[in-house]
């Protein structure tokens, strides 16, 4: 998929094997800059294809300029439910709309698996983040406990 008028030259690819290490750093750059590494990171940074791919969810990578830039994960919870996860977009490439992109790459393939529900969890300091989780149409719903510590506020987006 390719975008139209503002970014041409972002490309939103499907994750292949070569993708991993830059899945991890894109993930590692902004968890370390705001937060922590935590459990949960570890083991889906660690091994992408098992923790996600092979369970029936789906990685996407934003590539500008030939280089890939972002990344943004639909894991498959099961009943039709994905969360959105592992949303990353390289700080020299923030500001060209690739973070949205990504969101409605994922949510395309969510509504042509015929997902009910994207669910996301963040961090309400990530304030630009939640304002593109808004303009998706994500809304927020009372917090569950989480594996990750630093989510403090949970999303929806029913497709159903």
């Amino acid at each position: 998929m390719s975008t139209t008028d503002k970014t041409p030259d972002v490309q939103i690819i499907d994750f292949e094997p070569q993708h991993a290490a830059r899945f991890k750093e894109l993930n590692e750059e902004w968890i370390t800059r705001f937060f922590v590494m935590e459990d949960g990171d570890h083991q889906s940074l660690g091994n992408p294809q098992g923790y996600i791919l092979d369970k029936g969810g789906f990685i996407f990578m934003a590539s500008y300029q030939n280089e890939i830039v972002g990344t943004c994960a639909l894991i498959n919870e099961g009943n039709g439910v994905f969360e959105l996860a592992k949303m990353a977009v390289t700080p020299k490439a923030q500001g060209l709309k690739i973070g949205k992109l990504l969101g409605q790459a994922a949510i395309a393939k969510a509504k042509e698996v015929e997902a009910q529900l994207v669910y996301l969890v963040s961090n309400r300091q990530l304030t630009t983040a939640l304002n593109l989780y808004t303009s998706l149409g994500f809304v927020e719903v009372p917090m569950p406990p989480s594996i990750y510590e630093r989510a403090n506020i949970k999303m929806d987006l029913p497709l159903r």
